[in-house]
Order: structure tokens, then C-alpha cells, then sequence
């Protein structure tokens, strides 16, 4: 596929993962007797992952994650060269999936501003330090790149890996919500933060910085792990 179909699928795939996860966050998680919850949220998430992966997987390898793109670089499945393009598509997406969700949660009367933006400190939504949200960024991020890159080992059962990176992402958003509102994604947490400003935008080099530093330990370490003897 040429870079432009490729690009193109990353943006409406990370489109997708955004209005799909946070938009279950804004729209559904606290919907009065009806709200959907913390694993509501975190199925949502799972699922944008899942089913992007059956449809774009194909064209551009459904990356939708700055991290996954740096984590599959790191363990030698993507050029570098490729990065930037990917890197810049993903975050146009969530961008815009930003907007999108603006426009429709601004709708309602109810609506109190915010759009799931990631988070630590004060801005955590149960009020975890610093050194909790680095810890979970990182580890979390590391353990989500080394199901990406097991799962779509060429020794691993085939077809399986959508549901695999999809199950996997459901369950670090469960561990993790209360402690960043899980990002393990710059792009994802790009989109909120440009349009929320304020705390979300000055934290926002932090879920850039830790997601980044897992996916590289991820990618090393797999690459070292899955390594046979000649």
C-alpha cells in the first residue's frame, strides 16, 4: 500500500479508537442509572482496538498509537522512515475525533466541559501522584507493546491477534483508569488536551514522554526475548 493509503487508514482507525473510547467515557460512563462504568469504558477501548484491527490491519498494520508505531520500530517490524507519517496521522485523528465528540457532548444541557483527558496528580481522577501515573504509563504501555508484537509474531496462531490486542487493551484500562484515565497512547491523549487547555494541555509531555520509554523497553525486550539460535 502507498503511504498515503496507509496514512489514511491510520487516521480514521485512531478516529475511531478516540470517539470510541472517550466518547464512552463522556457520553455513557456516568449516563444517570444507565452509565456503563469504568469497564464499560475500558470494553469500548478494547473494542475500537479490536475492530480496527479487522479492518484496516491489512493496509496499514492498524497501529492507531504513536507508542505501537515506536514499539514495532524498536522490535524491527516498521522502518524508520515511516514513523513520522504514522506519528502524524494518528494524532490528526484524535484531533478530530476530539472535535467531533466536542460538538456532540456540547449538545446537552448536562454537559460540564472535559473530554476524558489523561491525567496525574490533581489531575488523576483518584488523585494518583506523579510516580504512580509514570510507573502505570510506562509499565502499562510495555506490557501492551509485548502482546503487539506476540500476538503478531509470525510463529503465533493466525487470525487471533486482534482479539488478543483488543482483550489486551480492555484489561490495562481496567487496571489503570483510576490512576491516568489510561492514555498509553500520545495521540489519544493529544486529541482532549488540545481542546480542554488547562491542566490537560501542561500534562500532556508526560503521556507523551512514559508511553514512549515503555514502548521502547517493550520492543528491545521482545526482540531479545523472541530471538532464536541460529
Amino acid at each position: 500500500m502507498s503511504m498515503t493509503k496507509r496514512a489514511a487508514a491510520e487516521f480514521i482507525g485512531t478516529f475511531w479508537l478516540v470517539l470510541g473510547g472517550c466518547g464512552s467515557a463522556v457520553l455513557a460512563a456516568a449516563f444517570p442509572e444507565l452509565g456503563i462504568g469504568f469497564a464499560g469504558v475500558a470494553l469500548a477501548f478494547g473494542l475500537t482496538v479490536l475492530t480496527m484491527a479487522f479492518a484496516i490491519g491489512h493496509i496499514s498494520g492498524c497501529h492507531l498509537n504513536p507508542a505501537v508505531s515506536i514499539g514495532l520500530w524498536a522490535g524491527g517490524r516498521f522502518k524508520g522512515s515511516d514513523l513520522l507519517p504514522y506519528i502524524v496521522a494518528q494524532v490528526l485523528g484524535a484531533i478530530f475525533a476530539s472535535i467531533i465528540l466536542y460538538l456532540i457532548a456540547s449538545g446537552a444541557d448536562s454537559y460540564a466541559g472535559g473530554l476524558a483527558s489523561n491525567g496525574y496528580g490533581d489531575h488523576s481522577p483518584g488523585g494518583y501522584s506523579y510516580m504512580s501515573g509514570l510507573i502505570t504509563e510506562v509499565v502499562m504501555t510495555f506490557m501492551f507493546l509485548i502482546i503487539i508484537l506476540g500476538a503478531t509474531d509470525e510463529r503465533a496462531p493466525k487470525g487471533l491477534a486482534p482479539v488478543a490486542i483488543g482483550l489486551g487493551l480492555t484489561l490495562i484500562h481496567l487496571i489503570s483508569i483510576p490512576v491516568t484515565n489510561t492514555s498509553v497512547n500520545p495521540a489519544r491523549s493529544t486529541g482532549p488536551a488540545l481542546l480542554e487547555g488547562g491542566i490537560a494541555l501542561r500534562q500532556l509531555w508526560f503521556f507523551w514522554v512514559m508511553p514512549a520509554i515503555g514502548a521502547l523497553l517493550a520492543g528491545f525486550a521482545y526482540k531479545w526475548l523472541a530471538a532464536e539460535k541460529k
